[in-house]
């Protein structure tokens, strides 16, 4: 690999290579030593095919669910069974691995910044903007979804088709279009315990001990001329399990998550009223 060689987004890879040791080696603890990271389905991984492969999950925090598939990713591809085990495997990482991330959560600090030279494909979110919801909707930017195909085109692509950290929350159906429109490989991902052991952006540690889990599922069987949007809306619901359905078990986060808001509205409610 020549020195100075460069991906399809102009990022140099040899430079690439080193940021993803060193926050390799930085942030192995985490998933193997502060908390135990339970591992399933490595030899699908291995199975892929090098390209073209798009990762579906849902999605626990900003930047710590992205780092355990890192991990787990390159560590199957040299071999480890469904562990993490021995983090030399970082030395050779795959470096056309990218990850679509809002734009203006990649551009909050130094630290986001590097880390979206790793491989972020960032977007503009069409519904939300600076943590508020927008009331009417921005148009979808051609130009970032073209970098999405550009992404699939040169290595494996993850996104999180929700768009937020909330469970249940609806799938976008732009992950359906892109599905789709450009008919890549869908692997679904499953993980738990993030939201436990991180804070919301995933960089600094909330409690250890804790059992973090990643699901690594067979790909989704989809017609790509036949089912419509809304079928792979459905068809990702449940494969990531977000589904309306999985809500007859109501994970505790969930659960927390209502207590809060409703103790939000309650006193938004009585301010009101005092005035």
């Amino acid at each position: 690999m020549g020195l100075f060689k460069r991906n399809p987004f102009g990022h140099i890879l040899f430079l690439k290579k080193w940021i993803i040791r060193v926050f390799g080696f930085a942030t192995h603890q985490r998933f193997r030593g502060f908390n135990s990271l339970q591992i399933e389905g490595s030899e699908v991984l291995r199975n892929l095919p090098d390209k073209h492969v798009l990762f579906i999950s849902n999605h626990q925090t900003y930047f710590a669910d992205v780092v355990a598939m890192y991990h787990v990713f390159n560590a199957s591809l040299k071999g480890r069974e469904d562990s993490i085990k021995n983090i030399f495997y970082i030395w050779k990482p795959k470096l056309n691995l990218y990850y679509v991330a809002a734009a203006e959560t990649m551009k909050a600090g130094w630290l986001p910044r590097i880390l979206a030279y790793v491989g972020a494909v960032t977007v503009d979110r069409t519904w939300r903007s600076q943590g508020k919801e927008l009331e009417e909707k921005r148009e979808v930017n051609q130009d970032q979804v073209e970098n999405i195909k550009v992404a699939l085109d040169d290595g494996w692509v993850i996104t999180f088709p929700q768009g937020t950290t909330k469970s249940f929350k609806p799938i976008r159906k732009g992950t359906a279009h892109i599905i789709k429109n450009y008919k890549p490989i869908v692997v679904p991902i499953v993980i738990d315990g993030f939201r436990r052991s991180f804070d919301k952006k995933g960089l600094h540690l909330k409690k250890k001990g804790i059992l973090q889990s990643m699901v690594i599922k067979e790909p989704l069987d989809i017609d790509y001329e036949n089912d419509t949007i809304e079928q792979i809306v459905e068809k990702v619901e449940m494969a990531i399990e977000q589904h309306p359905s999985f809500l007859k078990v109501i994970p505790e986060e969930f659960i927390e998550e209502q207590k809060e808001l409703d103790h939000k509205r309650t006193y938004s409610y009585y301010k009101k009223d005092e005035r």
